[in-house]
């Protein structure tokens, strides 16, 4: 697809787990340990897949975009709902040669949480790295937990049916880093509603959320933002700044004054597409 090169936004920040934490890594094969052990890297921590992370966000946005008009969060797994099904693309393929003139129609037919996220039609404008374990907080203890399965009909334990499951404790700090390019205001206006839901405790994470694991909260230390206004002079100061020592740090501008901004461009993008579906249903 062609694609040029417009801004750029740098999150960091740490994820901090308020409950013990538990994202699987299927049932162990070891002959001693966890029956059901947490994922974890090849230096035996814990760790957050971004894409886990990117999942509960992308799922959390999708409700709300869903409780205005279905139609701005297609889901990507189900190609009945997809905003441009296999066919359509096909026809828009044959129709705009050029891959400028095509993305523009991709990107014109393609769902509101899709634009930022992506689908099986688009590339995701947001990468969130894993989350990997802050090491000076890290002492190396898990947690060991006890479950046992139900039978639903007497309501009591059901006979060897008991196991035990690892956990990452509370309080373990994990690093955040994402980025996102060539993101409009309404979009980046979305991911900040979605970073306020992490940063209040409001998107759990992993299994056994209905026990109370998997509160996680978001502690934003620092969003980076380059604008180049479709200014070429500005990319090119921004390519040299990057090549000089330290020069990511001044290559960017602190983008924390402009979060209500964006997330007022958000507001005011779906309002405009609210009054669109009420004038069609009339």
């Amino acid at each position: 697809m062609f694609d040029t090169f417009k801004n750029r936004l740098k999150i960091e920040g740490t994820l901090w787990t308020v409950t013990a934490l538990r994202i699987g890594a299927g049932r162990s094969t070891e002959p001693i340990g966890s029956d059901l052990p947490v994922i974890k890297d090849a230096l035996g921590r814990p760790f957050i897949p971004g894409s886990s992370l990117k999942g509960a966000l992308r799922s959390r946005l999708e409700s709300f975009l869903r409780g205005i008009d279905p139609k701005l969060a297609g889901n990507p797994a189900n190609q009945d709902e997809w905003s441009i099904t296999a066919k359509q693309m096909r026809t828009l393929k044959e129709r705009h040669k050029q891959d400028k003139e095509l993305t523009v129609e991709i990107e014109k037919e393609t769902d509101f949480v899709s634009r930022l996220f992506g689908s099986p039609w688009v590339a995701s404008k947001l990468q969130i790295r894993d989350l990997t374990v802050t090491e000076d907080n890290w002492f190396g203890q898990y947690q060991e937990r006890d479950g046992v399965a139900i039978e639903r009909d007497t309501e009591t334990a059901a006979e060897g049916k008991l196991y035990d499951f690892q956990v990452v404790p509370p309080g373990t700090p994990f690093e955040f880093r994402a980025i996102v390019e060539n993101a409009k205001p309404e979009e980046l206006g979305l991911l900040v509603i979605g970073l306020y839901q992490l940063e209040t405790e409001q998107i759990p994470l992993g299994g056994g959320r209905s026990r109370g694991l998997g509160v996680v909260k978001l502690e934003i230390s620092q969003m980076r933002w380059f604008d180049s206004l479709d200014k070429p002079e500005l990319i090119l100061e921004y390519i040299s700044k990057l090549t000089l020592p330290k020069g990511d740090a001044t290559a960017y501008e602190d983008g924390t004054p402009y979060r209500d901004q964006w997330v007022k461009a958000c507001i005011a993008y779906l309002s405009n597409q609210n009054q669109q579906r009420q004038g069609e249903s009339v």
